[in-house]
């Protein structure tokens, strides 16, 4: 099981009694809820000073973040939102707790609730995520509800939830053309990684690059791209994403490269680079790392382990050496059976 050490804290140890530094660490663990069996990340602390094998203790604030991670982990395991999926709904619209139950039409606090501790049935999880994905529905919620919110709160509102409309038609738009690109790919096949497209999990892919790489670029993040999908092939005889690469001068380049910079997690931000322009990734919001398999997550942090500190054109350099670059040709598809040799990669 992966144990790590977050940091060391002085603190008056509960252990032994004594003011030292104890050692705050992560893990991964088991427990049984509601009947499941869940794969969690347990937060603990131990003490070195302590003669016996009792020499671990969890305070109590840290106890329930723990425990709101066995629920998360439950709810990704029933497919319900986590709670942090929850205040990120909420937060696209600017919104309170309160105001959020308030513009479904709930009680006050039942949004505080599902963000700390009770698990949401299908029937709020369903609303809650149709008005994520609808903005005009979370329009009409709005102003169905309006006598709950003062005249200026109303108006604030609507002005961020129309704005996050015209925001979401756009998306819409952008999601349209990579899924229009990919219309020849809709059967499972050896340049699709035997998986068929899937936006939502290139999304969330493509936010955690974002979220964990500073200094990321637009060619880099291709490179990782195709290395997620590379490794996880290898491993699981189907890639992550569903994305198809083509062999170009700077290495394996997704079809729709341009297009999938339009995801909802990231931002590209122009910068002149010496008499060139650079395309700078930026994360929009954090990503709900539950949201992965444990295997999913594993090649995730093998690819941000390796390739991290990596400039662009050190990925591209080292991508050129792969068996799957050297036996391909310009604008040839590149096929996943050439991933089953990575250089010093498993």
């Amino acid at each position: 099981m992966k144990d790590k050490l977050i940091e060391s804290i002085e603190m008056n140890c509960p252990v032994c009694g004594g003011i030292h530094m104890v050692e705050k660490r992560l893990r991964e663990t088991q427990s049984l809820f509601k009947g499941e069996v869940v794969d969690y990340e347990e937060v603990y602390f131990l003490c070195d000073k302590a003669d016996d094998e009792e020499n671990e203790f969890v305070p109590a604030k840290v106890m329930d973040f723990n425990l709101l991670k066995v629920r998360d982990a439950y709810r990704t395991i029933k497919g319900l939102l986590t709670s942090n999926e929850i205040a990120e709904i909420r937060l696209y619209y600017g919104l309170t707790q309160s105001e959020f139950a308030a513009l479904l039409g709930w009680g006050e606090v039942t949004v505080t609730r599902y963000e700390s501790k009770t698990i949401q049935d299908e029937t709020y999880d369903s609303l809650m995520r149709m008005v994520r994905e609808n903005s005009m529905l979370a329009l009409e919620y709005l102003d169905k509800h309006k006598d709950r919110f003062t005249d200026k709160r109303y108006s604030e509102i609507r002005l961020s939830v129309k704005k996050r409309l015209d925001l979401s038609s756009h998306m819409y738009l952008k999601m349209q053309e990579i899924k229009s690109l990919y219309t020849k790919f809709e059967e499972e096949s050896d340049y699709n990684g035997f998986k068929i497209l899937d936006v939502d999990k290139l999304t969330t892919v493509i936010g955690y690059f974002a979220n964990e790489v500073n200094h990321l670029y637009k060619v880099k993040m291709m490179k990782l791209l195709w290395y997620t999908d590379a490794i996880y092939y290898r491993r699981h005889g189907q890639s992550m994403t569903g994305l198809v690469y083509e062999h170009m001068t700077y290495g394996a380049l997704p079809i729709g490269f341009n297009e999938i910079l339009s995801v909802p997690t990231i931002h590209v931000v122009e910068e002149m680079m010496y008499e060139d322009i650079g395309y700078k990734i930026v994360p929009t919001s954090k990503v709900d790392k539950n949201v992965f398999s444990r295997d999913e997550l594993s090649v995730l942090e093998l690819v941000v382990d390796k390739f991290k500190e990596y400039r662009s054109k050190q990925i591209v350099d080292y991508m050129h050496e792969e068996k799957a670059y050297l036996e391909t040709q310009d604008h040839e598809l590149i096929p996943f059976t050439l991933a089953s040799e990575l250089n010093e990669l498993s």
